[in-house]
């Protein structure tokens, strides 16, 4: 007999089973695509918001940094004043003074604060009496504001009884400019102003967070400053407020807002950016990645791993540039304090005994007096300046910070076995900044020196903590020893070298 064919049904039977192998086969790839790219869009959710949230806590810190500076730099225009005698002996209220001698005091005195008012884009700089005399720069429009009362006024804006003076805005209603008033004697107070719209020097966004809005509140909660200049004047949005409630320094991000707020002096600086914005490609990409993923199933693991990394590749990138601003001072461009001192501790705590490092402090000598003399503008570009001439003298190897207002920091990274060869390089290296500052004080029209301290590893310390509480040691000894030198620490601090 001849074989029979298969029977219908068997085929049938067959194309069933094959069919079902397909489906529960491309079940599995789907199943898989989804899972990892969930997996891979929550796990970026996490960090990126983690990194961004930590990095705006950093800018929010920069900007309340920077604004205290500027707070700090217009109460020394007034203190600078006091540089008059007369500036401050002289009372204008008194019934008893001569008028010819009154005259010329006040010219005096007006000469004295003109000469400091155009250090500064000042509206206001000058002294109130009792009696409403004025001398020095005041301005029409704030003679209007208070009228008959301006040094009842004023003399109200003194709120801080240990100094003698205050920060005002707001005056009925006028948030335009911003008042700092000290007291001169019980009859004089000394003022200045200047329009609220001068600290945009102060909030300067980075590009990558130019959709963040930066305010300065009072205690009150009303506007002094903000980029969206419509805002000056009005109450912070009850949006913002209601997360800010009770806050004096905190960084936070939800569904709606990314927000920081930081405590400078009576005021609040608040950062705040809507998450949609700044999550706005991640989002257009976690949408693409899903899409993508389920039209491409038969390339589901190869599809997943290269849309990973185009969802990746735009968060690094921003992160990098976010990075860089907080961790950058923003003068100097070199790196802050606290980037430098974990960056240092890092590479110190992972070093071998075998290998020699070296931590070298740079502090300027002198330097306010070339703010007091040459004014701030000046002392900006030679700290600039330096920062510039340190790059240059030390290797992109190195780790150069500036960690406080006149004071920069360098860890020497090049392990050279030979500790005697090392201490060498280090030493020209220092020799070679002090003849640096010679060229920048020509550059610059004033005389800039540094005294300079130094500290080796392992030797003088193990950690960063113990080297540089040894480098602060050498750099008070080149203090104690004429400045404009430096010095390597030892018990005795009987070596070192002087700046040539």
């Amino acid at each position: 007999m001849s074989k029979k064919n298969p029977s219908m049904k068997d085929i049938s039977r067959i194309r069933i089973i094959q069919f079902f192998m397909i489906i529960g086969y491309a079940l599995i790839v789907i199943a898989s695509v989804t899972i990892v790219t969930r997996l891979a869009v929550r796990k970026t959710d996490e960090v990126l918001k983690n990194k961004v949230l930590s990095l705006t806590s950093s800018l929010g810190v920069q900007m309340k940094l920077n604004m205290d500076s500027y707070i700090s730099r217009m109460e020394n225009s007034a203190t600078l004043a006091f540089g008059e005698k007369s500036s401050y002996t002289y009372d204008a209220s008194d019934p008893n003074n001569d008028e010819y001698e009154a005259i010329n005091t006040e010219k005096v005195i007006t000469d004295k604060l003109f000469s400091l008012c155009i250090m500064e884009n000042f509206v206001d700089y000058g002294i109130v009496y009792r009696n409403n005399r004025t001398v020095g720069k005041i301005s029409n429009a704030t003679g209007s504001l208070f009228g008959d009362h301006i040094f009842t006024e004023l003399e109200k804006m003194i709120t801080r009884p240990r100094t003698a003076d205050g920060w005002f805005t707001g005056y009925n209603g006028d948030f335009k400019r911003i008042y700092y008033v000290k007291r001169v004697h019980e009859n004089a107070v000394i003022v200045i102003s200047f329009y609220s719209n001068e600290l945009e020097q102060v909030f300067d966004n980075p590009e990558t967070m130019a959709d963040m809005t930066v305010r300065l509140v009072d205690h009150e909660h009303n506007i002094l400053y903000s980029d969206d200049h419509d805002e000056i004047g009005k109450p912070v949005p009850k949006s913002i407020m209601k997360r800010i409630a009770g806050q004096t320094s905190a960084s936070f991000m939800d569904d709606d807002y990314l927000i920081s707020i930081n405590k400078s002096g009576d005021w609040y600086v608040i950062c705040s950016i809507p998450t949609k914005i700044i999550l706005a490609e991640k989002n257009d990409m976690t949408r693409y990645i899903y899409m993508t993923g389920l039209g491409a199933a038969a390339a589901a693991l190869l599809v997943g791993f290269y849309l990973s990394y185009l969802l990746t590749n735009p968060v690094k990138r921003m992160v990098k540039a976010l990075g860089m601003k907080a961790q950058n001072d923003l003068l100097t461009g070199l790196l802050n304090k606290l980037t430098f001192e974990e960056y240092s501790a890092n590479a110190l705590n992972s070093s071998l005994d075998s290998e020699n490092r070296a931590l070298v402090i740079i502090d300027l000598d002198n330097f306010k007096g070339i703010n007091d003399n040459y004014g701030h503008a000046m002392g900006d570009k030679v700290l600039s300046d330096t920062g510039e001439m340190i790059r240059s003298v030390f290797s992109d190897d190195d780790y150069l910070g500036r960690i406080g207002g006149d004071e920069f920091c360098v860890l020497v990274n090049q392990r050279k076995s030979d500790i005697k060869a090392f201490r060498e390089h280090v030493a020209k290296q220092c020799d070679t900044v002090a003849d640096n500052f010679k060229k920048l004080s020509e550059n610059n029209g004033c005389k800039v020196s540094a005294s300079i301290g130094a500290a080796f590893f392992p030797a003088d310390g193990k950690n960063f903590e113990e080297l540089y509480a040894a480098c602060d040691k050498a750099l008070y000894n080149s203090k104690e020893h004429g400045k404009d030198r430096y010095s390597f620490y030892d018990e005795t601090h009987d070596k070192g070298g002087e700046g040539q």
